[in-house]
């Protein structure tokens, strides 16, 4: 039985309202706090929800309205050098929903505040207090919270991870800075595909809007780390220079380049991948989302990782005392997401080919396609999981 009746969310981005608002479905008052003076709309370029994380929010109600804002993408290739490749996929799930992560943050805040979570801005967490009757954060503005349990939405960086452990690792830095814009391009119409193309300096990906518009991301190698405001405090006018050189030569990536102007330029600075964290939750603190489990961007599963955890969380402390119902989600959680880290860590020497192995890659290309990138394999499992809300938590558990 559920001892949990309160929580505080540190976190306002993308696992911060979905969570709050699963708590909320399952009995429990939420109020999210978050660091910045208020919604961090803005920050990121697109990003891909799969099946799976569609099918999550679902069980919130927060399904039709990401799809409202969502562009549908039902197939995928690769291309390197002027080779295109079909790649293979599943036949039986619903397409991917790329959005672009501001519009994502803007609706499932909305949601959230719909179904009646509060959020408090400049709420940074200094720390926390435990007692045998509950937590109180407190926040480097003076003030403080107290509930049940506190749950770390805080991402990549998160302060909640290093409360539970000082020793916790870090999110490693793929060596990469990304980038993303959506222009207007003649090279390429293919609807409803999504293409991963290997130039011949670095990686990038993209994929039709509509009204001739096309969408593209670039994975920049770049041996200074640099954050998100690093990244941005250098002129959109050098990151310019500096992609337009880098695809110049790439079919349709110099194009997709040249036509970027600075502002539709979206600098996301060093991307990111967590390795696995050793402890999820201590006493009345756990985490969730990026926070815990960032795969890198290759994976096409973090946001979709991130609202799965929400929901089983939100369905574990409904079902079970609190100790027990972290415990219990942890076990859930942790096989997937990091058999899913590890599947996307290995795409990501990929996008480093020397010239050498780009070549052999691009020989390779069919038989991969008839071998190797065997759907079943690599998405199957992926994008089929779903969460039976309905179900007591520790019955899929056993189950498993």
């Amino acid at each position: 039985m559920s001892t949990t009746r309160t929580a505080l969310v540190i976190g306002g981005g993308i696992a911060g309202p979905v969570v709050a608002t699963a708590l909320r479905k399952a009995g429990i008052e939420a109020c999210v706090y978050e660091a910045y003076p208020g919604p961090s709309y803005g920050i990121g370029s697109g990003l891909a929800l799969a099946p799976n994380g569609v099918a999550a929010l679902d069980i919130i109600d927060a399904g039709d309205p990401v799809r409202d804002i969502a562009v549908p993408i039902a197939g995928m290739s690769m291309s390197i050098g002027d080779k295109l490749l079909r790649m293979p996929g599943l036949t039986d799930v619903p397409p991917l929903q790329v959005v672009d992560r501001s519009e994502l943050h803007q609706t499932l805040h909305r949601h959230a505040v719909a179904a009646g979570v509060p959020f408090e801005y400049g709420k940074r967490l200094l720390g926390v207090r435990e007692e045998a009757s509950g937590i109180t954060a407190r926040f480097t503005d003076g003030s403080t919270a107290t509930a049940d349990v506190l749950i770390g939405a805080d991402g990549i960086h998160s302060t909640v991870r290093g409360l539970i452990d000082p020793n916790a690792p870090g999110p490693d830095y793929t060596g990469m800075l990304g980038f993303g814009a959506i222009t207007e391009c003649d090279a390429t119409r293919t609807p409803d595909t999504m293409t991963f193309a290997f130039g011949k300096q670095a990686y990038y990906l993209y994929w039709p809007v509509g009204d001739g518009r096309v969408a593209w991301g670039a994975n920049l190698p770049h041996e200074e780390y640099l954050s998100l405001t690093a990244a941005r405090a250098i002129p959109k006018t050098h990151w310019l220079d500096v992609l337009r050189a880098t695809y110049r030569d790439d079919t349709p990536g110099g194009e997709l380049a040249r036509r970027t102007t600075e502002e539709q330029l979206e600098v996301v600075g060093a991307l990111h991948i967590m390795p696995p964290v050793p402890h999820w939750h201590r006493g009345r603190m756990v985490l969730v989302g990026d926070a815990v489990h960032a795969p890198s961007n290759s994976s096409g599963q973090g946001a979709s990782l991130a609202i799965e955890s929400c929901l089983q969380l939100a369905r574990c402390l409904r079902d079970l005392p609190t100790p027990e119902a972290f415990a219990v989600y942890q076990r859930l959680r942790r096989g997937r997401v990091e058999g899913i880290a590890a599947r996307a860590a290995k795409i990501n020497h990929s996008k480093t080919l020397g010239p050498v192995a780009r070549k052999a890659m691009r020989l390779l290309m069919p038989l991969m396609a008839k071998t190797v990138m065997n759907p079943e394999k690599t998405m199957g499992p992926e994008q089929r999981y779903r969460i039976d809300w309905d179900a007591p938590a520790d019955s899929e558990l056993a189950m498993a």
